[in-house]
């Protein structure tokens, strides 16, 4: 169906005021004024389920490695958020652990895998978040193994395949890539690169951040078969302090730090925060309720990859109209005074991240003129630790990121480019 609609397809002005409705703060701030918030790359908009459920369950004192109704209670809602875990990548077997943050649980699982596994090379992409450029640079340091990088490309705004599988050998030990730009938005082929990249080593470890991705498109791990992936709640409706992390069987038996007592497989410290797996499951309740829009499925998996996938379909059509404008107003492509950059033609390689610059200010001052205009987006800079080495790669300097999310509509995005066009022709 995703191929079907190269420039996507918006949600019905129904539907659409039913999914706002499911969220908080997505056409006021939290004191009441009228904003556009356009940086969901950075935490997206949450929804109002997640957040009472985090605070029902938190609320309960009880110990979930206990005996009573209660504690199985909590029991209960751990299995069920690892099962959904495993309904959003179609993952089978292999543990899911949850942890603070998806960062910490990236330095994990390279930290297992590069302790573990024999190799005299690691490989990466330049266009890695820092929680995995840094840990693949770290162990690669310590142990000895040479590092990798695949460049960009600064057409596509991603990683070509061959510029991946090329730094691939026998003596790979590790592969970890990301699947969605958060400086571009545009998606590597990972299951192309997968395939490749086991062609040549067979048993290859692959680590993915999903971190990104996650809450705009499709994961299948049947068709991408990687040994770990981790992504962020909060970027996908959620609550922050919390990283959710699938590593696969035989991943999560390498030696990890963890209990002596606890079984080889399990990768949790400490007690566990039922509100986490919880808020997980209101995650795809809410995915599956989409899709039940769309579908007359009643698999739960099968009902997510509906809503998922519409909400792709719906996300696309919002980049093509930023991109190319409406009867109603100028797309940016268009606009005087405006560029966009890493500007790839195939929308179905993207998701939905922009990144713009402006004839007459720097990014920096875009964002402010933004601000005065009840707009929040956000400037990557190549003086930031968390976007100077994606940035140098494509050439940049830096880049306004407009990160709008599936629950603003047609009309969100009609009113934004109208300020940017005021923005444009701004030389006061």
């Amino acid at each position: 169906m995703l191929s079907e609609h190269p420039h996507g397809l918006a949600f019905s002005d129904a539907l659409m005021r039913e999914v706002k409705a499911r969220f908080l703060h997505v056409d006021h701030d939290h004191h009441g004024r009228e904003r556009l918030y356009f940086d969901n790359a950075g935490g997206s908009f949450r929804l109002k389920a997640a957040l009472e459920r985090f605070a029902q369950v938190d609320a309960i004192p009880d110990n979930a490695e206990r005996i009573h109704a209660t504690a199985v209670e909590l029991q209960d809602i751990q299995a069920r958020g690892c099962a959904d875990l495993r309904t959003i990548l179609n993952a089978t077997g292999g543990s899911v652990y949850a942890s603070l943050t998806a960062s910490g649980a990236m330095f994990d699982m390279v930290r297992a895998i590069a302790e573990n596994v024999p190799g005299t090379n690691m490989v990466t992409t330049v266009l890695e978040h820092p929680s995995a450029f840094d840990a693949m640079s770290l162990y690669a340091q310590r142990l000895g193994r040479e590092l990798r990088v695949a460049r960009s490309n600064p057409v596509t705004g991603g990683v070509d395949v061959e510029e991946i599988v090329r730094l691939v050998d026998k003596d790979t030990c590790l592969l970890n890539v990301i699947y969605a730009s958060n400086i571009s938005g545009a998606k590597l082929d990972m299951e192309e690169i997968v395939r490749r990249a086991r062609a040549i080593k067979p048993d290859l470890y692959i680590v993915v951040d999903a971190v990104q991705h996650a809450p705009h498109g499709l994961i299948d791990l049947q068709k991408t078969p990687v040994d770990g992936i981790n992504l962020a709640p909060y970027k996908f409706f959620g609550c922050r302090g919390s990283g959710l992390t699938w590593v696969s069987d035989r991943a999560a038996l390498l030696p990890h730090h963890k209990l002596a007592a606890k079984k080889p497989d399990y990768w949790d410290l400490g007690s566990s925060a039922p509100w986490q797996f919880a808020v997980l499951t209101e995650i795809v309740d809410y995915v599956c309720w989409l899709g039940a829009n769309f579908s007359d499925a009643t698999d739960r998996r099968a009902l997510f990859v509906a809503g998922i996938t519409h909400i792709e379909l719906h996300e696309r059509a919002l980049l093509a109209l930023l991109l190319d404008g409406n009867p109603n107003v100028t797309g940016m492509r268009e606009m005087r005074g405006v560029e966009v950059f890493l500007d790839h033609e195939d929308l179905t390689r993207r998701d939905l991240i922009l990144g713009i610059g402006f004839e007459h200010i720097d990014c920096t001052q875009a964002v402010v003129a933004y601000g005065k205009r009840g707009v929040t987006v956000y400037e990557r800079v190549a003086t930031s630790l968390y976007s100077k080495r994606m940035l140098e790669s494509f050439g940049l300097a830096g880049t306004v990121r407009v990160s709008p999310l599936h629950c603003n509509s047609v009309a969100d995005i009609e009113k934004f480019l109208r300020i940017t066009q005021e923005i444009a022709t701004d030389r006061g």
